[in-house]
């Protein structure tokens, strides 16, 4: 009987010591209303410091324990026990923070910014803008400088960017121009609601070079073969053995198309049933072409009005889009052979410009060169076609006007 006493003496203690805990925990959570403690590093000044011991030790006088009353306030026991020694009263961290002896001095900090604010750099990114200034053979600041100065004035560009199943086929890598071919047609809104305009387009996938266009009312294989004949000829290219690549579509299938095709001795090869990213050269294409400030955001309100904008879009994209994936060289620079000269000077500015300001670099130059891995095409050729990959056509040097 004695022992049942004392056990519930015991356990009457317990409850007591548990609610004066809570009520001096209450307390304390009022009293520290708004004030934000913790986190790796934070720096805490001497008052906050200060205010915390009182406010720990005021609830540990109230009944709490230290490790509940840290808890509670966000902050380790170990960091309040090294503030109680004088020697760690203060924070002995510096106040100041030392500017990088390579920044930007005034002066060519607003001229970056007027820079990105020019009305030719409207809407580029810094990793297009620094590669136009090499070839104008200007050198400002590196890409990570621009994006931080376009982070500070919070106008940071926006970036325009389903699995596939097993048993993928095999891809076959293009090394050269006019081996490997991706031609797709894409919706243009019409003049009138639920009309639509039908974009052929053939692109080199080596060079991303656009080879030719149509602009017809209606999708037909006829058109697409029609297409595919006038590219070779206007562009001096020798189509046996070149490889077509396009996804499973009614005009790309159609009698028409793959019986001229097998005149001509171009290999066909089709993308993977209900896979969508096996024809991505050209999709990213429509990508750029529908995402240009241009584009018409309504409708184009004549099929002659349409050829007009896309002969001017290709005219645009072959000789002065920088292509991320081509190093940042146009596609004809691409195809023609002229990007290694253009890495060259792009180098020699950038070894110049290190030159005169050393201490701008903590480690080598920016690598302008071509791509190391050559584009890959995921090649899917009927069973009774037999390929046999085009050599290494000499591009001719052609203006690529519309087809």
């Amino acid at each position: 009987m004695a022992a049942r006493v004392r056990e519930l003496e015991r356990e009457h203690k317990r409850q007591q010591r548990a609610l004066s805990e809570a009520r001096a925990l209450l307390r304390l959570s009022t009293r520290a209303r708004g004030l934000t403690l913790g986190g790796r590093g934070r720096r805490h000044p001497p008052d906050v410091r200060s205010q915390v011991r009182g406010l720990v030790e005021q609830a540990i006088i109230e009944g709490a324990r230290q490790s509940s009353a840290c808890r509670l306030l966000g902050l380790s026991s170990r960091t309040l026990q090294r503030w109680r020694h004088p020697a760690h009263a203060r924070d002995g961290r510096s106040q100041t923070r030392r500017a990088p002896a390579n920044r930007l001095d005034e002066h060519e900090r607003r001229l970056a910014l007027e820079l990105l604010r020019s009305p030719s750099f409207q809407g580029l990114s810094p990793r297009q803008i620094v590669p136009r200034l090499a070839d104008q053979d200007r050198y400002l600041a590196s890409e990570s400088t621009l994006y931080r100065l376009l982070r500070a004035q919070r106008r940071t560009p926006s970036a325009r960017g389903g699995g596939a199943p097993s048993h993928s086929p095999p891809e076959q890598a293009a090394v050269a121009p006019n081996q490997i071919w991706s031609w797709d047609i894409t919706y243009l809104r019409g003049p009138e609601r639920g009309a639509f305009l039908y974009l052929y387009l053939v692109m080199d996938v080596f060079s991303r070079r656009i080879m030719g266009w149509r602009i017809h009312l209606e999708e037909s294989a006829r058109r697409a073969a029609l297409l595919i004949r006038q590219v070779c000829h206007r562009q001096g290219v020798e189509p046996s053995g070149l490889i077509l690549h396009a996804d499973n579509g009614g005009p790309m299938k159609g009698s028409a198309l793959v019986k001229t095709l097998r005149r001509l001795g171009i290999v066909p090869s089709y993308s993977r049933p209900r896979v969508s990213n096996d024809n991505t050269f050209v999709e990213s294409l429509f990508g750029t072409l529908k995402g240009r400030p241009s584009y018409p955001r309504e409708h184009f309100s004549s099929a002659a009005t349409a050829r007009a904008w896309v002969s001017r879009f290709v005219d645009w994209y072959n000789r002065e889009h920088l292509h991320s994936r081509l190093g940042y060289v146009t596609p004809d620079d691409r195809y023609f052979g002229r990007d290694a000269r253009v890495f060259q000077r792009r180098a020699r500015l950038y070894e110049h410009a290190r030159a005169q300001r050393p201490g701008r670099w903590s480690r080598h130059i920016r690598h302008w060169a071509p791509p190391t891995e050559p584009p890959r095409t995921r090649v899917r050729i009927p069973a009774t076609t037999s390929l046999t990959l085009n050599g290494a056509s000499s591009p001719a040097s052609l203006s690529p006007g519309p087809e």
